[in-house]
């Protein structure tokens, strides 16, 4: 009862403030359960597909990718059915595969950006019309009461107060998702360059003899 009356004093912008808070925090646990390094690139696909390679095993390697739901398996799918494509373009496909993996991982992320912003632009705007009010008691009385004064300063505080909790952490959980993309996204192509590698020895080992 003392949050909802805490929430209830901060005015009706309060509640978009709210909203966003839930926004955030479902847009937060969906990328963190998203972006599991397990799920972007399982360690036992990653050992399984590059012996299945370095085997020549192309029908096992195939399948063992299309069984996976992983960025890394569709990526390195194109590797192994394009195989027999010059070095180029098979590098030319996988990063057209790499940029549309890589745009799913960041996949809402900018929201969250966005509702840091906005958060802490409705706390201001909450701030403004609390002191509006404030303003509004002192110059309709000539003796106003403090406690009417209290209930527009008491609005511009706790509007302030919920818009930079709600903003601090999404700003802060932008930063770290954000950061954690680049890391995964920097795997993947690391991956990739390892199996175009092992996909095309035999071929550079032909040319040798």
């Amino acid at each position: 009862m003392v949050v909802i009356e805490y929430i209830r004093s901060g005015g009706p912008v309060m509640i978009p403030i709210l909203l966003a808070s839930v926004v955030a925090m479902a847009t937060t646990l969906e990328r963190l359960w998203a972006l599991r390094r397990g799920r972007v690139m399982p360690r036992s696909f990653r050992r399984e597909v590059v012996e299945l390679i370095r085997q020549q095993r192309w029908g096992d390697a195939l399948a063992a990718c299309r069984k996976r739901d992983a960025p890394a398996a569709r990526l390195i799918e194109v590797a192994v059915v394009h195989r027999a494509e010059p070095r180029e373009r098979i590098k030319e496909r996988m990063e057209e595969i790499g940029r549309r993996e890589a745009s799913d991982l960041e996949r809402n992320l900018p929201l969250l950006g966005t509702i840091g912003s906005v958060a802490t632009l409705l706390g201001l705007l909450g701030t403004v019309g609390g002191m509006i009010l404030t303003f509004q008691v002192i110059g309709g009385s000539d003796t106003p009461e403090v406690s009417a004064m209290a209930v527009g300063i008491s609005q511009a505080l706790v509007c302030t107060f919920g818009g930079l909790c709600v903003a601090i952490p999404s700003v802060v959980a932008n930063r770290w998702l954000t950061s954690r993309v680049d890391l995964l996204t920097i795997d993947l192509e690391e991956f990739s360059i390892e199996v175009l590698d092992q996909i095309l020895a035999p071929a550079a080992v032909a040319e040798i003899a």
